[in-house]
């Protein structure tokens, strides 16, 4: 008999935040990935045009974590339209030994929430200027919101402006965040000024179209694109590249793909087969960050499966600790 621990999102909700012990979780995930001895398989991707949604499988086994996840994760943009979530999904929790299921996270993509967000503190972490103290984000949904909470975590931010398509919801996010964080958060109405005023810039939307042009940049900038995981989506211009003095992709051959490098190929401002460094080998001490306070930084997440197995299998440990959730006899 095999039992199952079933966590729903309320379950997941009280055992994980988005807290240093996350980032920390997320950032040794990170490490991991540069040890060359992680077994993660390229994403699963789907595309359900006529809907405007996708569905994405990730997953990873990392040698020396007992547990892997397979997590599958739909995001259907139309859906505030209609008042339902944007993102949502499952994670599956199997034992890395035997293959026995182990565990259901029902987290309607709490957790992927979360994950992603913590690969922007550690981005910045290892990227921003120590003294970063302003920010810029675009995008005013959930994880516009989220990410500038992971950032607050990891640097002195003071202020910072959220910029949306939609001015109503950018000034309710900015509302929120201000009584959230206890910093002054403005809506941004110029997004050129905005940009150029921030120390670190992140991109949290799903544009088709660049919304980040490269002029917009300064010396000393850190900018984290998270938007572009699908191979149609593009939120920074490709010139941004030019201005840029280092690129860090979270995956070479997923950003190749997915991600923001790969518009910046099809511009040919990039040869298809230029390597860097990424982000696991710049946190594991491999590579070189940040060098100068005078340095433009691009880091471009795709989202890992590593992160996935890390947060689930950190959500595990939390919910065996409480005693959380429900078991099921199978």
């Amino acid at each position: 008999m095999t039992n199952i621990k079933i966590l729903t999102e309320a379950d997941l909700r009280s055992l994980v935040m988005l807290d240093l012990d996350a980032v920390d979780c997320v950032e040794q995930a990170f490490a991991a990935l540069a040890t060359g001895d992680v077994v993660m398989p390229p994403i699963l991707s789907m595309a359900i045009a006529p809907f405007n949604g996708e569905v994405d499988v990730k997953t990873a086994f990392v040698p020396g974590i007992d547990s892997f996840a397979i997590k599958i994760s739909p995001g259907f943009f139309d859906n505030p339209k209609i008042g339902l979530p944007s993102t949502s999904g499952l994670m599956v929790l199997f034992s890395a030994r035997t293959g026995m299921l182990e565990a259901l996270l029902l987290d309607n993509g709490y957790l992927t929430d979360v994950r992603t967000a913590a690969a922007g503190a550690v981005a910045a972490r290892h990227l921003a200027r120590v003294d970063a103290s302003t920010a810029c984000i675009l995008g005013a949904g959930a994880q516009g919101k989220l990410q500038l909470k992971a950032l607050c975590l990891v640097r002195p931010i003071e202020s910072a402006t959220i910029w949306a398509r939609d001015p109503e919801k950018a000034a309710g996010a900015a509302i929120q965040m201000t009584q959230e964080l206890g910093i002054e958060v403005t809506a941004a109405s110029n997004l050129a000024s905005a940009v150029s005023a921030a120390d670190v810039v992140v991109t949290t939307t799903p544009s088709a179209t660049p919304i980040l042009q490269a002029e917009w940049l300064r010396p000393g900038q850190h900018v984290t694109a998270m938007g572009s995981d699908q191979d149609h989506k593009n939120e920074l211009d490709p010139a941004c590249f030019n201005k840029a003095d280092l690129y860090v992709p979270d995956r070479l051959t997923q950003t190749r793909l997915l991600g923001e490098l790969r518009s910046a190929v099809a511009a040919g401002i990039v040869a298809s087969d230029a390597e860097f460094a990424e982000l696991g080998m710049i946190v594991a001490g491999k590579s070189e960050g940040r060098t100068s306070d005078d340095a433009i930084t691009i880091a471009d997440l795709t989202g890992t499966g590593i992160q996935d197995t890390a947060i689930a299998t950190f959500a595990s440990t939390r919910a065996l600790a409480a005693d959380a959730g429900t078991d099921f006899s199978n």
